[in-house]
């Protein structure tokens, strides 16, 4: 693939980083003094903290549009460079507009130029989605219906629990985060884990598989770290405008093939050269991170120190019903959504906890753990196949997840389901956020995982082997 530049764009204003100088009071629980907004355009300059900042605003100004890229049934192969560097395209401007809706406070008091920013970010659409669609006319039917997806709106989002709310829980996010943060997350965006619904699991039945394979690929010690998404918007840098966290294949880049996947080393055992990632998580306790004015961080809005996992467990489970089948070679997955904030929850698989509690789970709150608790994280991925693909137009339809009661929905078959499994000491009483779409707020509902399977065929068999026979490996 040709490497792909990040698009320039009309709007004028580059999006803001705001890196925390140090563990403002106003805003978190602990220390000292300031918040500070620094531009990250070419140029560097500094500008003056959010006169708002003390008051805290009780809502934000974000920006929804469709999303493109979930609406894909076919890209043909010519075709996909162009509709990668269209997505990416896509992504900046809506980061572009939000910036502009949120004003340079970030408090969203900027109605009156709301017309005219959905205006121009609907005009800019409309040519980059037009472009898109002529690349895939250009080798199959052209997809009239994506230039219907053009037009954006803005919403207000309340930052604060509302009356109704669980008083605990309001309580709980009082605790790590005073008030909102420019950009988010929200006091709101926590809740104790001790709140959260129990959650259990359909029981193996006669004909299911009961075993597990673990393979172990580490914590990312080598700080392999980028903002590529190599799924999603392959052959673009910055694909993904956040950093992403990955164990296990040590080339995975937005250019990386999969005969360079195939041939690169590995932080896993047994030769396993699979890619594993998501985004990080950051600690908002004042401290400036080292990419403050880097891609993926604070140029895209995404401030504090990127929090390194105490564990990562990476297991493959069975199903509760049947026997499964190999996973294909690179096969690619993703679960949850990075846009499950401004798209809804249809695609939404956030599973936030603590050690001590993982049978509570929380989909859409950042979990306030007991003392000396982890915080973690659980990415359960699609455990059903089509039997065919290993990828597809918009990165789901080749896979599902299992129904209610574990079985498989029609024309799919069951495989070994990944679930990432990541754990962080996080010191009490300190907020902290994954990484986002700036105008995804830093939600917690917005998490979500990657993986592109490089097992040798052998070791996926020997892992298939061992779940249908109900060993653990």
């Amino acid at each position: 693939m040709t490497p792909t530049t990040r698009p320039r764009h009309r709007w004028r204003v580059p999006v803001k980083v705001r890196v925390l100088a140090a563990g403002a009071a106003l805003l978190l629980g602990g220390g000292a003094t300031a918040v500070v907004a620094a531009d990250a355009s070419a140029g560097g300059a500094h500008r003056s903290a959010p006169r708002s900042a003390e008051a805290g605003a009780a809502t934000a100004t974000t920006v929804v549009c469709p999303d493109v890229g979930d609406r894909l049934s076919e890209v043909p192969g010519p075709a996909r460079q162009r509709v990668s560097a269209g997505l990416a395209e896509l992504d900046a401007q809506v980061a572009h507009a939000y910036e502009h809706a949120a004003g340079p406070d970030g408090d969203g008091d900027r109605d009156r130029d709301g017309e005219a920013v959905l205006g121009e970010l609907r005009r800019q659409r409309s040519e980059t989605i037009g472009r898109m669609a002529d690349a895939i006319g250009e080798q199959a039917g052209r997809p009239a219906a994506l230039t219907g997806l053009s037009a954006c709106t803005m919403r207000k989002v309340q930052q604060v629990e509302t009356r109704g709310g669980n008083a605990g829980d309001a309580e709980a996010g009082a605790r790590v985060l005073r008030r909102p943060l420019p950009g988010g997350p929200a006091p709101a965006d926590f809740a104790d884990i001790r709140s959260a619904p129990a959650v259990s699991r359909p029981a193996v039945r006669a004909g299911g598989s009961s075993g597990t394979f673990t393979t172990r690929c580490g914590r990312n010690e080598n700080g392999h770290f980028n903002s590529d998404n190599v799924i999603v918007t392959p052959g673009v840098g910055n694909g993904a405008h956040h950093t992403h966290d990955y164990v296990g294949n040590l080339s995975t880049n937005a250019f990386s093939t999969d005969a360079s996947l195939a041939a690169a080393g590995t932080t896993c055992a047994d030769g396993d050269r699979s890619t594993h990632y998501w985004p990080v998580l950051r600690l908002l306790d004042g401290s400036a991170a080292p990419d403050a004015r880097k891609p993926g961080g604070g140029h895209d809005g995404n401030m504090g120190r990127i929090l390194r996992p105490a564990s990562v467990t990476l297991e493959f489970r069975g199903s509760p019903v049947a026997k499964v089948t190999d996973m294909p070679r690179f096969l690619r997955i993703i679960t949850g959504d990075a846009k499950a904030f401004t798209s809804g929850p249809g695609n939404a698989n956030a599973s936030w906890s603590c050690t001590g509690f993982e049978n509570r789970q929380l989909k859409d709150k950042y979990p306030v753990c007991p003392e000396g608790a982890q915080v973690v994280r659980t990415l359960a991925f699609q455990s059903c196949w089509d039997g065919r693909s290993t990828d597809s137009a918009n990165h789901r339809t080749h896979v599902a997840f299992a129904r209610r009661d574990g079985s498989c929905p029609r024309g799919f078959r069951a495989i070994p389901q990944l679930v990432q499994r990541i754990a962080y000491d996080v010191p009490k009483g300190t907020a902290f956020a994954v990484d986002s779409f700036p105008e995804q707020l830093h939600k917690p509902v917005t998490d979500h995982g990657d993986f592109i399977n490089v097992m040798p065929e052998s070791l996926m068999a020997r892992a298939t082997a061992c779940i249908n026979s109900g060993r653990r490996c």
